[in-house]
């Protein structure tokens, strides 16, 4: 079975995050995510783009419709037919290169059948563009469409397939020159897209905008649809009301030159319904969505999606290298910070591509990229958490607690579990007169007196920074220079010396008649030692070994009948060159040591002050 440590961990991470690329490669569930946050960046470009002066839209907007004089001829909406065949007659005078309606004739005038006569003499005369939708209701066979429709049939066509389709039924189809003007919306129902060639079937139908680009001489693009690609300034708008009025004048002024330009009739009005949801606005008329489609096509500049391998190479490296120096160890700040620059400059770039009309969503990329780092981040500091709290767990028993907390910062631990030489120095410290003692009081008594007594004694050696090694029976054993490395282990080793004596005469004035027989011998010896983690598996201890370590035993050991703390020459030597003026140093010669060829000159040390 798999041991789920932190590299395979990692490792599972890995294979998931890029699994999930994949997955978003080839069946993109968050497709919304992309396009939302695609908006803003597809607004942000928009407002330096201008729309083509040759496209015109008339509205019939709010004034048209209050405007009294159009009140007094036209009526309330809708009005009658004949003013807009009117105004197609006026506009034909100037030579437009062509003149679409995106208003809906799909059923006669019953009160007014001339009217509608009337404007249809005026589009056989002018011709004009007349758009189409697909709805719902009762199918349409295409293959008995009227031809000027611009139904095609591939060679698998269905000949019975039919649509139900809003046509301009209120007039003769001799002059349906017709395109789909459907709103083409995505899953969360904003239009980012038009239809060029809606699909049925076999059977396609061409949209208003590409019906009016290849009559004109326009190629078009592959696919079913065109991804807008928006305009921040609107396109030149005329009042249809004023326009109307105006050319019945027989001095018209104001009109503008339409002469080669693309004249687009629709409503604009809020109460006329004509509002779709855009990544410009959520109330963007649709004669406008038709005009940035045909502008599209007649500029070349809608929008060429993006090979979705850049998103996954882009995600696949991104997750490739946090992998990387998550398992490198490289903080998460720093991860961080790197992926935070690399998802500004994902978003730069994919802004600078709109410049180039290629659209580049790498939104969702991004995010699978920051939740696996999230995930890396959290694992991190779980790992390290643990790694504090086995470092606490196996140092706590020898160090001071304030020591404990700079011990698991960095790779202390590691480096005690390995073992390693250093330069420390080593305290010993027994009892004198222990032996009689304990022939004398009963055990509780002794048990309690000692416990007492070695509280008093580690406090002093954990106030100096010490590592409490063990205790061999009534000794004490403990040294300076690790875990932590310091120069001032001597330094320290005897200052906890000098502390314990004034806490051995506290505790015998404290314990009374019990205390007067308490006395201590301390040796102290400053060298090299092998220290870390020794022992069998079950049971570690954090301890030092070496010439070192015995001398400074032997030193205890020659303290009685001298004096209560010795250090050897070493310990005095790093005292001096640390601290020259802090300790004074009574010489008491030299000592023949057990073990040891060469006498070992011993010192007592007293404070200066």
């Amino acid at each position: 079975m798999l041991k789920l440590d932190g590299r395979n961990l990692l490792r599972l991470l890995l294979a998931l995050a890029l699994a999930w690329l994949g997955y978003l490669h080839f069946r993109a569930p968050w497709q919304g995510l992309d396009s939302r946050l695609g908006d803003i960046l597809l607004r942000q470009e928009a407002q330096g783009r201008t729309p083509p002066g040759d496209i015109v839209l008339i509205d019939i907007d709010q004034n048209s419709l209050d405007n009294p004089e159009m009140l007094d001829l036209a009526g309330n909406w809708p009005w009658p037919r004949a003013i807009h065949g009117e105004l197609l007659n006026t506009l034909a005078q100037q030579k437009p290169q062509a003149i679409i309606f995106d208003l809906i004739f799909s059923e006669p005038d019953r009160f007014r059948l001339e009217s509608d006569r009337m404007f249809e003499a005026a589009l056989r005369h002018y011709p004009a563009y007349l758009p189409l939708v697909v709805t719902e209701g009762e199918p349409s066979r295409l293959a008995d469409l009227p031809a000027l429709i611009g139904a095609r049939a591939s060679a698998t066509a269905n000949p019975d397939a039919g649509l139900p389709l809003l046509a301009p039924k209120a007039l003769s189809p001799d002059v349906w020159r017709t395109g789909l003007i459907n709103f083409l919306q995505d899953d969360d129902g904003v239009g980012r897209r038009y239809w060029l060639r809606y699909p049925h079937q076999g059977w396609t139908l061409p949209s208003l905008p590409a019906r009016v680009a290849v009559d004109l001489g326009f190629d078009l693009p592959p696919g079913p649809d065109l991804h807008l690609h928006f305009y921040g300034s609107p396109f030149e708008h005329i009042s249809y009301g004023w326009l109307f009025l105006e050319s019945l004048k027989q001095s018209p002024r104001g009109i503008p030159d339409l002469q080669d330009k693309i004249v687009i009739i629709g409503a604009a009005a809020p109460g006329l319904h004509d509002l779709r949801p855009t990544p410009l606005s959520a109330t963007t008329p649709g004669p406008g969505i038709l005009a940035t489609a045909l502008a599209n096509l007649l500029r070349q500049d809608y929008l060429r999606p993006v090979s979705p391998l850049a998103s996954l190479a882009l995600g696949g490296g991104l997750i490739l290298a946090l992998a990387w120096a998550t398992h490198r160890q490289i903080s998460p700040l720093r991860q961080g910070s790197w992926l935070l620059l690399a998802t500004a400059l994902a978003l730069l770039f994919a802004w600078k591509l709109l410049g180039h009309n290629l659209l580049w969503q790498p939104f969702s990329t991004l995010l699978t990229a920051w939740l696996f780092f999230a995930i890396c981040a959290l694992g991190a500091y779980l790992r390290e958490r643990l790694q504090k709290e086995h470092t606490v767990q196996m140092f706590g028993r020898f160090l001071d607690p304030r020591v404990v907390q700079a011990v698991t910062e960095g790779n202390v631990l590691a480096t005690a579990q390995e073992g390693s030489s250093r330069e420390i120095t080593v305290l010993f410290s027994d009892i004198r007169g222990f032996t009689t003692l304990s022939e004398t009081r009963p055990p509780e008594e002794i048990v309690r007196l000692l416990n007492r007594y070695f509280d008093t004694q580690v406090q002093a050696i954990f106030e100096e920074s010490g590592t409490l090694d063990k205790f061999i029976g009534d000794a004490i054993m403990a040294f300076w220079g690790a875990p932590m490395t310091s120069d001032l282990h001597a330094l320290q080793a005897v200052r906890a010396a000098l502390k314990m004596e004034k806490q051995l005469e506290a505790f015998k004035l404290e314990q009374g008649e019990p205390g007067l027989h308490f006395d201590i011998g301390i040796g102290i010896h400053t060298g090299p030692a092998v220290v870390g983690f020794l022992g069998a598996a079950q049971r570690l201890d954090y301890t030092a070994i070496g010439d070192t370590v015995n001398l400074a035993s032997r030193i205890e050991g020659l303290t009685k009948g001298v004096a209560r703390v010795l250090v050897s020459e070493a310990t005095r030597d790093a005292c001096l060159t640390r601290s020259p003026n802090e300790f004074v140093f009574i010489d008491h010669g030299e000592a023949k040591v057990k073990g040891r060829e060469r006498p070992v000159r011993l010192f007592e040390p007293r404070s200066s002050s």
